[in-house]
């Protein structure tokens, strides 16, 4: 359904990089070497996203298409439903929350590198 949109436009975000690193079907995105997506290949009906804790428990309350994350952290993972009503913006604003949540867990020196990026 959107594996196209979400590959391009993950791959827009600084120093994103796609990767295998579980299975042949599992792709996932990841800055400085941490994930902040991970979907199906052969079936991308959804996608996991890392989230703030407090706004991903609202998330949950608000969007029937959003869960806690599935094999994920549930405290600040999410996983969400392509095939539901969300709008593709919307996705990009979860996409955004998630690189924003790896990246503000790096080493200063990378959180300063990718700013001027």
């Amino acid at each position: 359904m959107y594996l196209d949109e979400i590959r391009a436009y993950c791959l827009t975000k600084p120093e994103t990089i796609e990767d295998l690193p579980f299975d042949e079907d599992t792709l996932v995105f990841k800055v400085v070497g941490k994930i902040f997506l991970l979907t199906n290949i052969s079936d991308c009906t959804s996608i996991n996203v890392k989230c703030e804790p407090e706004y991903a428990v609202k998330l949950r309350e608000e969007y029937s298409e959003v869960q806690p994350g599935y094999h994920m952290n549930k405290k600040m993972w999410n996983t969400v439903s392509l095939k539901g009503n969300l709008t593709w913006q919307f996705l990009q604003e979860l996409i955004d929350h998630s690189y924003q949540q790896v990246v503000k867990g790096l080493k200063k020196v990378d959180r300063e590198r990718l700013s001027k990026s």
